[in-house]
Order: C-alpha cells, then sequence, then structure tokens
C-alpha cells in the first residue's frame, strides 16, 4: 500500500526520498521533517507506515517484533522499486527515524542486503541503547574520542551529532553514503547501561559532558536506579536535553546528509531561527 500510494503522488520523481520509521502510534517528529522540507524547496517525499496504536514505551515491550519486521518490510519494497528506476533519474534515498523509530530504521537498513545498490543515507536521532548498529558503531570510536560524541575512523562514513557539535567536522570529507547519529550526551534513552548495576558506564569514566551534573558519580545499584528514573523522565526535560530533541539541532545534521543545493552557513542560521517556535512544533508555514 505504501509503494503504490508513493507511485501514486509520483514520489519517485522527487528529488529526495525519505523512508521513516515512526514511533509505536505512528507519529513523526516535524521538528526533523519541517527542516528538511524547507531545505530541498519541497522536492521531497517521504513514506512511514503505522505499526501499533500503543505509545513507544508500550511498544518497545509488547510489539518489539512488529515494528521491527514492517520497518524491514517498508524499506525492502521501497528499495527494491527504487533500484529498478535510471539512477539518473531517480531520488536520492535516505532513512530515517527518532527514538524507537532509530531502532527500527536500523534493524531494517541490513548494509550487506544494500551493498550492490546502496542508499544514499541515513540520520538516526535519539537511538536507544539496545540498537546493534548504534552499539556497533560506539565501539568502533577512536579511543581518544568521547564515549557520549565518539569520532569512527575519519569521519566519510559515520559521524555523531549532538547540541555541542554538528557533525561538520571531520578528518575525511563524506564518502558515497552518509550516516548521522543525533544523541544528548544527558539522554538517559541512549546512554543507559544495564550493566551500571554493578560497574560505570563508559561515560561516566571521562570527564562529564556539558550538561551531565558533576555530582553524578557511580554507586553499585544505586546508578542503575537513577538511570532508570532519568529514563522514566526523559521526555520532560527542557528541549536540547533528555530525549527532548528539537528542530534546531536536526538541522545541521540533516544538511550533512542530504546535501542541499547551494546550502550554506548562512542559510543553516536563518532556517534554525525560522525553525524556532518550540518542542515538537517543527517549523511555521509560511
Amino acid at each position: 500500500m505504501a509503494l503504490a500510494e508513493l507511485k501514486r503522488l509520483r514520489a519517485f520523481d522527487r528529488e529526495v526520498l525519505i523512508v521513516t520509521s515512526p514511533t509505536g502510534t505512528g507519529w513523526m517528529d516535524p521538528g526533523s521533517h519541517d527542516p528538511v522540507e524547507y531545505m530541498h524547496n519541497g522536492d521531497i517525499a517521504t513514506v512511514s507506515a503505522q505499526y501499533s496504536y500503543l505509545q513507544s514505551p508500550l511498544a518497545l515491550v509488547l510489539e518489539t517484533r512488529t515494528g521491527l519486521d514492517q520497518a524491514t518490510a517498508l524499506l525492502d519494497v521501497v528499495h527494491s522499486y527504487w533500484r529498478t528506476l535510471p539512477k539518473d533519474r531517480r531520488p536520492r534515498f535516505y532513512v530515517h527515524g527518532l527514538s524507537l523509530g532509530a531502532w527500527s530504521s536500523m534493524y531494517a537498513t541490513n548494509l550487506f542486503r544494500l551493498a550492490d545498490d546502496p542508499i544514499d543515507g541515513a540520520f538516526w536521532a535519539g537511538p536507544p541503547f539496545p540498537s546493534r548498529f548504534w552499539q556497533q558503531a560506539q565501539n568502533a570510536r577512536e579511543p581518544s574520542s568521547p564515549w557520549v560524541l565518539p569520532i569512527i575512523g575519519n569521519g566519510s562514513f559515520v559521524r555523531f551529532a549532538s547540541h555541542f557539535s554538528d557533525a561538520s567536522q571531520a578528518i575525511a570529507d563524506w564518502g558515497e553514503m552518509r550516516i548521522v547519529f543525533l544523541q544528548y550526551s544527558s539522554d538517559p534513552i541512549v546512554f543507559y547501561d544495564p550493566s551500571s548495576l554493578w560497574r560505570a558506564p563508559p561515560w561516566m569514566n571521562e570527564p562529564p559532558a556539558e550538561d551531565v551534573s558533576k555530582h553524578l558519580v557511580f554507586i553499585p545499584v544505586v546508578t542503575q536506579f537513577q538511570l532508570a528514573l532519568d529514563m522514566a523522565l526523559s521526555f520532560g526535560t527542557p528541549p536540547g536535553h533528555g530525549h527532548a530533541y528539537f528542530a534546531q539541532d536536526y538541522i545541521s545534521p540533516w544538511v550533512e546528509v542530504t546535501a542541499p543545493a547551494d546550502w550554506t552557513a548562512t542559510d543553516t542560521k536563518r532556517l534554525k531561527a525560522h525553525c524556532d517556535i518550540g518542542y515538537q512544533l517543527g517549523c511555521p508555514n509560511r
């Protein structure tokens, strides 16, 4: 049904195509999607499919398999059709997801399956700590880089962004595929560690990030409960902290991943000012 709708709307004639994995209820953050529409002057198509009526915490527990399977099926059917199109006339292809959507999108993005005709990139925000691809990227970091903002190789394939870094700086230029993770250093959904019951998470063995309390120290068992409570309250933090991702911090990563034509730093600044209307509200349509 999603593929038929894309064809009906001539989505494959657009400049950019994004396959997004939503949260449990099918919600997608306007703070992420509105800015990328502006960057490409609306010449963009985004497709997603709802898989649950439950909020993300319940969907994660009760319908985990459903979300992963549907994200995989959607990406597979859209990519299978996209790859049949002439390479010089088809849209650039990206995948995206926030939080639980990032987890299912990463699961669906099997890079080996895509190797013969790869997508152009991926942008994942607030990746939950169990995400295997995220874990692999984190563990591949350069030892001198911080756990909350790792550097992967020369930065030509995978980069990380936060409220303190926009993923624009790296040793090497981007390669053919671009992957960016956006993660706030104070986000417990990302940095919760089940092993904190008996040992300190890697980020607690480093100097605290700018928005992490210097008074937070590791205490066996106690730290586990602190981080669990942080997860429960992570949506109630001020925008730009915890799990409250907002438009200004989506913008630079989208620029890095999708490389809008003739885009400048001034354009980024103007778009950030235009989209500064509040958490989860996106951009004003004027």
